[in-house]
């Protein structure tokens, strides 16, 4: 039994944990530099004295950038190798976080946010394949699920970071402290990161069996005189076009209308709910609040989807996790005029999006074969995100309309439903194959 098998089989090792939790690390930094322009977002309306219709426009570009970098820098991943991509997104991130915090003009800011979102999407992928491939077959929805704090948990504790850095040095502060805080965890990564151990044995580049070699030692296995062969769903040539065909093809729709409805009501939660308390109470600092609540709810789901793969298949947890969440944001909605109410029902909207969203990446590499996993996960994130840079631009148009927050909250209610119900339907796709329930 060569490496990869025994990985996938058996007790996950005390290395393997290791570097599941410098993903989980990056993933914070990644979560801090998600909401460093929604929550900072008051303090730059102020200064630069914007309408919403304008706001809307600079807290789409970093969703638009995400979308971007998953749809073009991500399948790059496939070709270079997992190491190498991340280690080159979190180099350029660092860059674009400083150059966010030195911007003179709203155009300018929307400018390089746009270029950091391409960066930013772009990691996302090649930090799902990593934690899946390093993690047992029989953990895998549990580790996942972990995996998934990192996120919500780095923007939950942003907050703290950021209130102070604003009163104390105004909203700039907030950027360039994400800038330190990307370069040290691209010095991390550059010492601790692995590479995916099935690119390795996929693509075969010249030093491949040293680096197999190397990763083996480190998880406590014998090296070995030559790499083992791809097993069947690893051979041949594959082709994007191969994502729509088969069986792969209502997979692969399904997986976009899911993710594509689910990241419109993510990113409208994320970036607007902080604006629209603040708006509403005149208390820049609620409006923080309540959104580092919804980051908060988002650890938590997380981590509820984890444990309920441990009696239920992932694909049918995330289903669950996301239908609840159609009913979080309704009752979001009809109780957002009531401050107190509406910071407990934050938790409860956080838990469904955030946690559907960390359900949706650990669902979504297992769907397709190894050297067709960058590319499918890179274009399920990329399309959903590009549905979802709609969200905060239309969001700042209508809100300029006639349009109340109860309406919008109503608006993104319906989309988590119609993503539980695309999400059932891919269920329903592995119903032959998948008959008896399993955690792998």
């Amino acid at each position: 039994m060569n490496m990869i098998d025994t990985l996938k089989q058996g007790p996950m090792r005390l290395p393997q944990i290791g570097i599941v939790m410098l993903c989980i690390v990056i993933a914070m930094v990644d979560g801090y530099e998600v909401v460093a322009m929604p929550f900072s977002m008051s303090a730059i309306a102020r200064d630069w004295q914007l309408p919403n219709s304008q706001v809307g426009y600079l807290l789409s570009a970093g969703i638009a950038g995400m979308a971007l970098g998953a749809l073009f820098l991500a399948p790059l991943a496939d070709r270079v190798g997992r190491r190498q991509h991340i280690l080159a997104c979190l180099g350029a991130i660092t860059v674009t976080m400083v150059l966010s915090g030195l911007a003179q003009g709203l155009w300018q800011l929307v400018i390089i946010r746009l270029i950091a979102g391409l960066f930013i999407g772009a990691l996302v992928p090649s930090l799902n394949v990593i934690v899946s491939e390093y993690c047992s077959d029989k953990r895998r929805g549990l580790v996942m699920g972990l995996y998934g704090i990192g996120l919500p948990l780095g923007s939950a504790l942003a907050g703290y970071a950021i209130s102070p850095l604003i009163d104390a040095y105004g909203w700039r502060a907030t950027f360039l402290f994400g800038g330190v805080l990307s370069f040290a965890v691209m010095l991390f990564a550059l010492v601790l990161l692995p590479e995916s151990i099935d690119y390795l044995v996929h693509k075969r580049p010249a030093d491949a069996l040293t680096r197999y070699n190397r990763i083996a030692r480190r998880l406590g296995f014998a090296g070995a005189s030559k790499l083992p062969e791809p097993s069947t769903d690893r051979t041949g040539q594959r082709r994007l076009a191969d994502l729509f065909r088969g069986e792969l093809l209502p997979r692969t729709l399904l997986l976009w209308v899911g993710f594509a409805c689910l990241s419109a009501s993510f990113y409208f939660a994320n970036t607007w709910t902080a604006k629209i308390m603040a708006d509403m109470t005149g208390d820049q600092h609620l409006g923080i609040q309540v959104a580092m609540l919804i980051q908060y709810g988002g650890v938590a789901g997380a981590l509820i989807f984890g444990l309920l793969t441990l009696w239920l298949h992932p694909r049918t947890a995330t289903a669950l996790l996301i239908g609840l969440g159609g009913i979080a944001f309704y009752l979001y909605a009809v109780n957002v005029t009531n401050v107190s109410v509406a910071m407990v029902i934050a938790v409860a909207v956080g838990m469904c999006a955030n946690g559907g969203l960390a359900a949706y990446f650990a669902i979504s590499p297992s769907i397709y074969p190894t050297m067709l996993r960058g590319t499918g996960v890179g274009l399920m994130i990329g399309v959903g995100r590009g549905f979802a840079i709609l969200g905060p631009i239309v969001t700042g148009f209508i809100l300029a309309g006639s349009w109340t927050p109860v309406d919008v909250y109503k608006l993104f209610a319906g989309a988590m439903v119609v993503s539980a119900i695309a999400t059932v339907g891919l269920i329903l796709t592995f119903r032959e194959k998948e008959p008896v329930v399993s955690n792998a």
